[in-house]
């Protein structure tokens, strides 16, 4: 029924996540402190800005995916784009975390205008990526394989910002935070512009829509919008990521202002992804023993359960704190890979029950919701600051901003886990749906070989 991928295909093809989460991690855990301590906007403008950007950017990512479903070159579908995109995606990313000398109405506008930028560059260098795992492999076991090499990348990417950016800011910025933000994001763009181009190097496409189906944009939503597994995924992923830039977004602050020190955040951290790491590694193990759906349920379970006990632990407990987040980031990660897996499997099961192939539209619906996600996020984490009274430019909060930075920090984003985890109890493709799925789609092909070229 399948081939088993080569450990070079599957390192190369990770490298991509890691270029794109120098990035994306950054927009996580850094940006909001960025715009609001660095950059000199406050809470409010931030948040606003995340929300209508997000948002307004989300719709990019279905339009990527149809783009990405019709585009025919001899490197495949969804590669060239990673080499397209890659020197665009380094120049952005440093411009976005760069503070211009400029006046106070014109920094806003340099704001809006390459957090765009940023958020366009990413969604066509990411659908085209994230779709590749589709047509790299029908095996749905390489697929999690895959996934958790990527998730490894992703988070070791999470983790070399999360730990070392802020240190970094510091090195390099001798006291100039502008300065350090600039050339640490600097130095991880060029790597992400290295990293791209190797992991259009090192894949490969292999499963291509049948020859002789017709493309009709139309058709290709009808038969998304039929498939109950792609509903069940998008409302899962938005719940997912809007809990993941909740959580991010807050930390820092916490550190700041609630803990008062900030430089427990790179400890807290470092520790908190040493053990992602570790449960990402565990996932493809454990979901073949227990299965994919209920293996996600579960990491979203006693991700929430662990974020909500930090609002019982006393800011000062910092051993309790950091062996918290280890056990949250543990849970939390055996469900890294899972959803980039199962945008595959959602795509296979369009496939059997229509017979029709559309990995990219399937992929960026699922990438819409994330950014969604993403997008009211960042905007509730900024307005929850504005709500509690959250002043950016002090240097001490009040107890009732300190009290809302907690409370986001532990309930809010501990809500949104629950939410994420209550939308896959109606996710209708089990472990034995799958292999059912991948080896009638396999008899279909009769033959399972290389297509495009390398």
């Amino acid at each position: 029924m399948t081939e088993r991928l080569s450990f070079r295909e599957k390192f190369g093809y990770s490298l991509g996540d890691m270029a794109a989460n120098f990035i994306f991690q950054a927009m996580l855990a850094l940006q909001l402190d960025f715009y609001t301590h660095t950059f000199g906007l406050t809470a409010a403008q931030a948040g606003t800005l995340f929300l209508v950007v997000g948002l307004g950017v989300a719709f990019l990512n279905p339009v990527m995916g149809v783009i990405a479903d019709r585009t025919s070159t001899r490197w495949g579908k969804f590669r060239p784009w990673l080499l397209w995109s890659a020197i665009p995606f380094g120049i952005i990313g440093v411009l976005t975390f760069t503070t211009p000398n400029i006046s106070p109405g014109a920094k806003i506008a340099y704001a809006w205008i390459t957090y765009i930028l940023l958020r366009v560059v990413y969604t066509i260098n990411n659908v085209p990526y994230a779709s590749l795992n589709a047509v790299m492999t029908l095996d749905p076991d390489e697929r999690t394989s895959i996934s958790s090499y990527r998730q490894i990348a992703a988070n070791s990417a999470g983790f070399i910002v999360a730990s070392l950016a802020i240190p970094m800011v510091h090195l390099f910025g001798h006291g100039n935070d502008a300065r350090g933000y600039q050339l640490t994001m600097g130095l991880l763009s060029a790597l992400s512009v290295v990293f791209f181009i190797i992991a259009f190097l090192a894949t490969k496409e292999r499963i291509q829509p049948d020859p002789r189906q017709k493309t009709a944009l139309r058709q290709d939503l009808s038969d998304l919008f039929a498939n109950r597994p792609w509903i069940v995924l998008f409302l899962a992923t938005l719940f997912y990521f809007a809990a993941i830039v909740i959580r991010g977004n807050v930390m820092l602050p916490y550190f700041r202002f609630v803990a008062g020190n900030v430089d427990l955040f790179s400890w807290f951290n470092g520790f908190g992804l040493a053990a992602l790491l570790l449960g990402v590694a565990c996932s493809t193990a454990a979901s073949v023993r227990m299965g994919k759906r209920p293996l996600f349920i579960a990491s979203m379970l006693l991700a929430a359960v662990f974020n909500v006990v930090l609002l019982f632990l006393r800011p000062s407990a910092t051993m309790a704190i950091i062996g918290t987040e280890v056990l949250r980031q543990f849970s939390f990660g055996l469900s890294g890979p899972l959803i980039w897996a199962m945008m595959g499997d959602v795509a296979d099961y369009g496939e059997w029950k229509t017979g029709r192939r559309a990995s990219g539209t399937v992929t960026a619906a699922v990438v819409f919701a994330l950014w969604v996600g993403l997008a009211l996020g960042g905007a509730i984490a900024g307005w929850l600051f504005s709500l509690y009274g959250f002043i950016s430019e002090a240097a001490v909060q009040t107890a009732h901003a300190q009290s809302g930075i907690l409370l986001t920090a532990s309930v809010y984003a501990g809500l949104a886990f629950f939410a994420s985890a209550a939308c896959f109890f109606f996710y209708p493709i089990t472990r034995e749906m799958n292999r059912k799925i991948a080896n009638e789609l396999a008899e279909r092909r009769k033959v399972f070989a290389p297509q495009s070229g390398s």
